[in-house]
């Protein structure tokens, strides 16, 4: 099958903002009939487990295996997640969809907020899939907030876990300074409007699971996820406010010392991950970097017209692809 190298977009949807709503809604079916499934839980940090869904091929130990990130106010079951760990079990690999803290319906598994700095949660698994399950070519694929965690992760590993194969992203926002910013442009107000929301409503189910733990007096009143992140997300994760968080916690401080082969793809027109935020030394000097940036393709989109045997999901495919080595 040849192999689309370079994306083109359908001309009715080239649109950064169509290109970005439109996927979510595309009827994609039951994807993973058929699959065998298992639920387990990864203990992180005191009293913190995250729970993954493990698809097993028959002999785990043979086959690579695929870790999915999902992004802001996700979950496993989000369609990109279940998308490429269709497609990546079928073509042999093992695949774990992953949910950060609190997200897909585990406030319950621990006490803290997910935040875009915790990406010791993926080195703890990486870690605990080398020594339990004996397993030496694992991978993190990570869409958006996604993407940072796991570049973050690779680049605090710094070649030093030999079960860390390689990593690949999508749309990573690798400058929380920057994508904060973007999103709260008037532009984007149905992408914050969205975010915003559901932020609010599990911090108010964390609020009943942990009484006392969270005051969500006038949280109501809050218009900005700067704000949010200022008031909750924040201190929450050890942080001195909003500013101090958006910066430390991004992947650009040591994309530098990323030592595995790793694919970072962003559209040029991602309506709130500037493309400017890559222009970065540490990627460009980088040679384990692939740097793929078309110029269309919206946040996450990458929709193209289905032909030769693909979907119309671009860069789910490439994603595959990158870690079976064929792109």
């Amino acid at each position: 099958m040849d192999r689309p190298t370079f994306y083109i977009p359908p001309w009715f949807i080239s649109n950064c903002h169509l290109m970005t709503v439109a996927p979510h809604y595309w009827p994609r079916g039951n994807l993973l009939t058929g699959i065998p499934q298992e639920t387990r839980l990864f203990p992180v940090a005191l009293e913190t487990s995250l729970l993954g869904l493990c698809h097993w091929q028959p002999n785990r130990a043979s086959s690579a295996t695929v870790v999915l990130v999902h992004g802001l106010e996700g979950c496993s079951e989000s369609h990109y997640m279940r998308g490429i760990a269709a497609k990546a079990y079928r073509a042999g690999l093992n695949v774990i969809r992953m949910n950060q803290r609190t997200c897909g319906g585990t406030e319950h598994l621990t006490s803290t907020l997910y935040n875009s700095g915790l990406s010791g949660d993926y080195r703890a698994i990486v870690r605990e899939l080398a020594a339990v399950d004996g397993l030496d070519r694992i991978w993190l694929a990570g869409y958006s907030m996604g993407g940072n965690l796991v570049l973050k992760a690779a680049g605090e590993m710094a070649g030093h876990e030999a079960a860390l194969a390689g990593v690949a992203t999508v749309c990573p926002n690798i400058d929380p300074t920057e994508c904060v910013r973007a999103l709260e442009l008037p532009r984007n107000w149905i992408y914050h409007r969205h975010f915003l929301t559901r932020l609010k409503a599990r911090l108010r189910r964390k609020a009943e699971l942990f009484p006392g733990r969270w005051d969500v007096t006038g949280l109501d009143r809050i218009t900005r996820i700067s704000e949010f992140d200022d008031r909750y997300t924040a201190p929450d994760g050890g942080y001195l406010n909003s500013a101090d968080y958006y910066d430390r916690a991004g992947a650009r401080h040591v994309i530098n010392s990323i030592a595995v082969p790793t694919l970072l793809l962003t559209a040029q027109d991602d309506p709130f991950i500037p493309y400017s935020i890559f222009a970065l030394p540490g990627i460009e000097r980088n040679s384990k970097i692939r740097l793929v940036a078309p110029r269309h393709g919206g946040h996450c989109g990458f929709f193209q017209r289905s032909s030769n045997g693909e979907d119309a999901y671009w860069a789910e495919n490439r994603i595959v692809d990158f870690v079976q080595g064929r792109w």
